[in-house]
C-alpha cells in the first residue's frame, strides 16, 4: 500500500509514463474504427438456450378424493364437483375432518362428537346432532343445515355462510371471527310462515366510558 501512495504522490509524473494517442486511432475522429471493434453475435452460445418453460412451472397433480375412517375420525378430503351427497355415519366418539372440498354435499348422519372444516368452497353439510360443535376456518360459501342438536358454532376466517337451524338447536350458541356475510336462518315461528335470514354483526364500535372500554354492535339498518 506505502508503493501505491507514492506513485499516487507524484502527481503528473503518474502520466509521465502514458503512450500519447495518436489522431489515426481517435475513434470519434475515424467512424470506420467504430465498426471494427464490434463484438460478434453469441445467440448460439448456451447462455442464450434457456427455454420459456422455466417461466411457466408445470402443475401439480389433482389429489385424489378420499374417505376414510382412521380411529375415532373420519376424513373428507380433496372432493370436488361431487354429484352426489357423501354420507358418513357418526357415532359418539366419531370426530369429522372435512378439508380441501369444493361444491360437494356432505351428510353426517346420526350423533356424532364434532364437526371441522378447514379451506373449503361452495361446501354443503347436511347434519343430524353433535355432541360438541361444528368449527370452520378459511372457508367461502358454507352453507350447513342442522336437523336435530347442536351446541355450538365456531366460524373463523369464513367468507359468505348460511345457517339453517332446527328448533332443537335454538340454543345453539354462535361465535365469529373475522368473517363477512354471516346469515342465520331459524324455523319458521308457525306452519305456513316463510323462515327469515338474520345476519350476524360485523361492525363493533369500541369507545371508553368512565375510563372503561365500552364495545357495542353497529346495526345495519335500511
Amino acid at each position: 500500500m506505502g508503493q501505491v501512495f507514492n506513485q499516487l504522490n507524484r502527481g503528473e509524473a503518474v502520466t509521465s509514463g502514458l503512450r500519447k494517442v495518436d489522431k489515426n486511432e481517435m475513434t470519434h475522429k475515424n467512424p470506420s474504427l467504430r465498426t471494427a471493434g464490434t463484438v460478434p453475435s453469441t445467440s448460439n452460445s448456451k447462455s442464450h438456450s434457456t427455454t420459456s418453460t422455466l417461466t411457466n412451472p408445470p402443475s401439480r397433480p389433482a389429489r385424489p378424493p378420499k374417505k376414510e375412517l382412521d380411529g375415532n375420525k373420519w376424513i373428507i378430503e380433496n372432493y370436488e364437483n361431487h354429484q352426489s351427497p357423501i354420507e358418513v355415519r357418526a357415532e359418539r366418539q366419531h370426530s369429522v375432518l372435512i378439508s380441501r372440498c369444493t361444491s360437494t354435499v356432505i351428510q353426517v348422519i346420526g350423533k356424532g362428537n364434532a364437526i371441522s372444516v378447514d379451506n373449503c368452497s361452495r361446501l354443503d353439510i347436511l347434519m343430524d346432532s353433535l355432541v360438541s360443535s361444528v368449527d370452520v376456518v378459511n372457508t367461502k360459501n358454507f352453507r350447513l343445515q342442522v336437523q336435530g342438536k347442536l351446541p355450538a358454532i365456531q366460524l373463523d376466517k369464513v367468507d359468505g355462510a348460511t345457517i339453517y337451524l332446527s328448533p332443537d338447536s335454538m340454543d345453539t350458541e354462535i361465535y365469529t371471527s373475522k368473517c363477512t356475510g354471516i346469515n342465520i336462518t331459524p324455523p319458521a315461528r308457525a306452519a305456513g310462515e316463510d323462515s327469515v335470514e338474520l345476519p350476524i354483526p360485523e361492525q363493533i364500535k369500541s369507545y371508553f366510558h368512565n375510563g372503561q372500554l365500552i364495545n357495542e354492535i353497529v346495526e345495519q339498518k335500511g
